[in-house]
């Protein structure tokens, strides 16, 4: 038998390895359960996954594009945080601040603005759970503020997305300060008989959860949100008993009085204002 069978032969075209293309990554999505869709129509459907009814976590930029009717204008968009504290971990936390601006594309961890919803103006505050784990900072609890009193002073309505890990600890007290400067202002909001709306997400927990993502006239979540204080582990040694399977998500909080609805994210825009004339005393629009 000839050798000449098993030389390799040289091919006449060839693709040079840095010519080659792979194929395109986040071209689908696997949800929890093991359903695959297309990102393409995950995107077209709200990021809700249409075979488990699956919510995606998102962003500012896409819960804006499913609230307002269509442009808005972003409040204290350059607001960012410094590094007062000095604080030294692994990692200094202003570098830390500079890696998560560029990731995320962020200044901090919640944008605010203000718009038209159902032909109605509104101010909304999102929280990005990109940047830092959407922790609480000066300058979250700032732009909240700030936001609160443009709500206030235009008489609008104004809505909070939460969606957090909870208290900034680089910040130290400076973070925890936030609880009640954002409480406070939401009781201004309330004396002035302005409509607040919290919106929960997965995940809420720590001093978010403890302030104001509570403190609505109506407080709702999307389906199968994590919310909470402090995690199970934290939960159990702290109380001692066994926890329920489930015990911090929407549904079981809604079961337990924690929560008013679960709202579907494809009607959160239509049931937002419904809740928004009912607390103004308005006639329903269809």
């Amino acid at each position: 038998m000839s050798s000449a069978w098993f030389k390799r032969k040289e091919k006449g075209i060839q693709t040079l390895t840095e010519e080659k293309k792979d194929t395109p990554k986040g071209l689908w999505y696997k949800s929890p359960t093991g359903k695959i869709v297309e990102s393409e129509e995950l995107a077209k459907n709200d990021f809700v996954s249409p075979e488990d009814d699956y919510h995606v976590r998102i962003g500012s930029k896409e819960y804006f594009e499913i609230l307002f009717d269509g442009e808005y204008k972003e409040l204290n968009e350059q607001i960012s945080s410094e590094d007062p504290l000095q604080f030294e971990d692994t990692k200094k936390y202003s570098d830390r601040l500079k890696a998560a601006k560029i990731k995320s594309g962020l200044q901090d961890a919640v944008r605010t603005a203000i718009g038209k919803s159902n032909g109605r103006d509104v101010v909304i505050a999102c929280m990005d759970f990109s940047f830092i784990g959407g922790s609480m900072g000066s300058v979250v609890g700032e732009k909240i503020s700030r936001a609160i009193d443009v709500a206030r002073k235009k008489k609008v309505p104004f809505v909070m997305i939460s969606k957090s890990g909870g208290a900034r600890m680089m910040e130290a007290a400076l973070s925890l300060m936030q609880m009640a400067k954002t409480s406070a202002k939401l009781a201004q909001l309330a004396e002035a008989k302005i409509p607040y709306i919290s919106l929960c997400t997965d995940p809420t927990t720590g001093g978010t959860t403890a302030s104001y993502a509570m403190l609505g006239d109506v407080n709702i979540a999307e389906p199968g949100a994590l919310i909470g204080f402090a995690g199970p582990r934290v939960v159990k040694d702290t109380t001692g008993q066994e926890l329920p399977d489930g015990f911090q998500t929407s549904e079981f909080l809604k079961e337990h009085g924690f929560l008013d609805f679960i709202v579907h994210r494809k009607e959160l825009k239509t049931k937002i204002n419904l809740y928004i004339d009912l607390i103004l005393n308005l006639p329903i629009r269809s």
